[in-house]
C-alpha cells in the first residue's frame, strides 16, 4: 500500500498549486467509510483532474494486484481460521498426498499432529504472517512485502517436537508464500527454539523467525514442487537421528 500511496501522492504533487492544496486539504480532513477511503479519493481526484486515464488506472490496479496477491490472507482475523483452516487447506491443495490422521490410520492419534504421509510420517503445520513489528495498525494494513526492510516477528507457537516427525512452517507475505520443512529434532535443537511458552506445558515451546535470523533457515526452505519429497527427506533425517 505504501508504494501505491507514494505514487498517487507523487501525481498530486504535479497538480497546479490550487488543485494540489485542495486535494491535500480534503485528504487531511477525509473521513473514511468502506469502500470510500484515501485511495479511492486520490484516484478519483486524479482522474477528475486529468492526471490518470482509464488505462493508467488499469495499470495501477494490475501492479497493485501483482504486489498484493496474498493480502487477503491478512484479513483472516481469527488465529485458528488462519492456522488451521487456511494453512492446512493450502497445503492439502498443493500436496494431495497429505491425509488427515484418524485413529484408524494411527491408533495413538488424539489430535497431536495435522497430517499423515506414507502411512508413517506425522506432520505438524505452523503458520505465521509477516507484519510491520513497529505498527499498531490492523493486520492487512501492516502486512509486509517480501522485499520490505521493516522489522517483523513471525512467531510459530505451541510447538511440540515430541508429537510429530516433521514440521512444515508456512510464512505469508503480501506477495509471496514461503515454506520451510524441518525434522522435529532440528526444531527442538535449534538455538532459537525456546521451551516453556506456557507455564506447566512441558514439551511445548515457540520459535521466532525475524528479519535478523530468517536467512539462517534457508537450508530448510522448500519449493512448492518439492514439498512432499522434502517432507520425506526430513523424516529420514529424523529417523537417522
Amino acid at each position: 500500500m505504501e508504494q501505491l500511496k507514494a505514487k498517487l501522492i507523487g501525481l498530486v504533487e504535479t497538480l497546479e498549486k490550487q488543485k494540489h492544496d485542495d486535494v491535500m486539504q480534503r485528504l487531511g480532513d477525509l473521513f473514511s467509510v468502506y469502500p470510500f477511503n484515501d485511495y479511492e479519493f486520490l484516484i478519483s481526484s486524479l482522474m477528475g483532474h486529468g492526471k490518470i486515464s482509464i488505462d493508467d488506472y488499469h495499470e495501477l490496479r494490475d501492479d497493485y494486484m501483482a504486489r498484493n496477491m496474498f493480502l487477503y490472507i491478512f484479513e483472516i482475523s481469527a488465529p485458528r481460521s488462519f492456522g488451521e483452516s487456511w494453512a492446512q487447506g493450502n497445503l492439502k491443495t498443493l500436496c494431495p498426498e497429505l491425509v488427515k490422521p484418524t485413529k484408524k490410520l494411527d491408533a495413538d492419534y488424539s489430535g497431536q499432529y495435522d497430517f499423515f504421509l506414507d502411512n508413517k510420517i506425522k506432520i505438524e503445520v505452523k503458520a505465521s504472517r509477516a507484519v510491520d513489528f513497529d505498527s499498531d495498525e490492523p493486520l492487512y494494513v501492516k502486512a509486509l512485502a517480501s522485499d520490505s526492510i521493516a522489522k517483523f516477528d513471525m512467531n510459530f507457537q505451541q510447538v511440540k517436537p515430541a508429537c510429530c516427525d516433521v514440521f512444515i512452517w508456512v510464512g505469508v507475505w503480501r506477495d509471496v508464500i514461503r515454506y520451510w520443512i524441518l525434522s522435529s529434532d532440528e526444531v527442538a535443537q535449534n538455538k532459537y527454539y525456546s521451551t516453556g511458552q506456557h507455564r506447566g506445558n512441558t514439551g511445548e515451546g515457540q520459535i521466532h523467525l525475524k528479519e535478523s535470523n530468517i536467512a539462517e533457515f534457508a537450508v530448510f526452505e522448500s519449493s512448492i514442487r518439492e514439498l512432499v519429497e522434502d517432507i520425506r527427506k526430513a523424516y529420514l533425517r529424523q529417523r537417522g537421528n
